[in-house]
């Protein structure tokens, strides 16, 4: 039951919204211009939906359909795409354009909602990047705008930010987001604290629950036979020759393969296999044909498995082809996570603590033990011309795609591992 209400914008597939509804706080309106999102989100939930860019909605809309006024909203939530703050669109130079960026345009829209609906509290999540250091041009800009909201609306927005690994709290992904919090009337919010932790680290595992693995998501979900889940491309036969748990690079001088590649010439998530006994990494939204992760069977994670371990509600249908259900798949958050995070909203800030109980979206540790790793295959024949002496990859900064460019406008090498 939810009774609390939320504004929702870039609403996506949902993976907020039905955390925060696990959280007893609903959707009152969904903003979501992805036709497919809307789809999705019509076909599961009743949510009244503004099929539309954020650009062309007034805020006075969003109240209308809502049935809110300004100021009667519990929660605005939102996660505005920022391409420019990601790793693949991370900057070298800490005065490079990146709010110039149109695609980073969608920061002033959640702001200017928040200004013009003023809920008692919200809660923005955007890529880890907004927050590097060094980076920080579009977190400043929140804590600025913000700050001018208070001094104009006589508001006490007291904004809370933290970087979050989903798989800390549960989520069977090691999934890294950062989030800011604040509510209306000045109260400091407080991140909760991890409940999970990996089985080698150095805490006291008395403290914390084993982190969840793709085995414990994924063991009782068949492969999909509606969905052609084979892998496609130049690399789809070199995947079977690659253990559970690891990458191109043990196809290179430094593992345990044969040298077809330089090491960290690609990117990690190149052939990125699954291991049933550790969390997933981060799904991917646009991947090539060759980007992981995959299953262990050494084929494509079907819609089913990805719903399931990005923690959506087990009732959840995803409309679309393939690609693009794991676009809206990929660019959501964890659902768990967000029911972690509604319930502490709620406490801190909105004074109506969550019903008591488990938390609904979790994921219960198998019961069986994890099967051994898959057999791993010997590298086909055709592969096999790739041997030989590869230079690793120089240093962030420093690959061909730098040398290329004019120094003013180099951009980092993305990230390799």
């Amino acid at each position: 039951m939810t009774d609390l209400k939320a504004i929702s914008l870039y609403s996506g597939a949902g993976g907020l919204d039905y955390g925060f509804e696990a959280a007893g706080i609903g959707t009152a309106v969904a903003l979501e211009v992805d036709p497919d999102c809307c789809a999705t989100l019509r076909r599961n939930r009743p949510w009244p939906i503004i099929a539309d860019d954020i650009a062309d909605v007034p805020t006075e809309r969003l109240l209308s359909v809502a049935g809110l006024k300004a100021g009667e909203a519990d929660l605005l939530i939102g996660g505005p795409p920022c391409q420019p703050f990601s790793k693949s669109g991370y900057w070298a130079s800490g005065d490079s354009g990146r709010l110039l960026d149109p695609r980073a345009s969608t920061l002033g829209a959640f702001l200017r909602v928040l200004r013009e609906a003023q809920p008692r509290a919200f809660l923005l999540e955007n890529v880890e990047g907004l927050g590097y250091r060094g980076k920080t041009e579009g977190l400043s800009l929140i804590q600025e705008t913000i700050a001018a909201i208070n001094n104009v609306c006589g508001s006490s927005y007291r904004p809370s930010v933290a970087v979050l690994n989903a798989a800390d709290y549960g989520v069977p992904q090691m999934r890294r987001r950062l989030f800011v919090v604040a509510g209306r009337d000045g109260a400091h919010f407080r991140f909760p604290q991890p409940t999970h932790a990996d089985r080698s680290s150095d805490f006291q595992m008395d403290s914390f629950q084993p982190h969840i693995t793709a085995w414990d998501a994924l063991h009782d979900l068949p492969g999909s036979s509606n969905e052609d889940l084979g892998m496609k491309g130049r690399w789809a036969d070199l995947l079977p020759s690659i253990p559970e748990g690891q990458n191109y690079l043990w196809h290179t001088d430094r593992m345990g393969g044969l040298p077809l590649f330089g090491w960290r010439r690609r990117f990690w998530s190149f052939l990125l296999k699954l291991a049933k006994d550790r969390p997933a990494w981060t799904l991917q939204a646009q991947p090539g044909p060759a980007t992981g992760p995959f299953h262990w069977s050494n084929r494509r994670l079907s819609v089913r498995e990805m719903c399931r371990l990005q923690t959506f509600p087990n009732d959840i249908e995803i409309v679309g082809t393939y690609g693009s259900a794991q676009r809206q798949i990929g660019n959501a958050v964890p659902s768990l996570l967000a029911e972690v995070l509604g319930r502490e909203i709620r406490r801190q800030l909105l004074a109506s603590p969550a019903a008591t109980g488990s938390v609904q979206l979790a994921i219960d540790p198998a019961r069986i033990p994890v099967p051994p790793a898959e057999p791993v295959a010997q590298v086909p024949a055709k592969y096999l011309a790739l041997r030989g002496t590869h230079q690793a990859h120089p240093g962030t900064g420093r690959g061909p795609g730098a040398r290329r460019r004019p120094p003013a406008e180099k951009h980092a090498e993305l990230p390799l591992e």
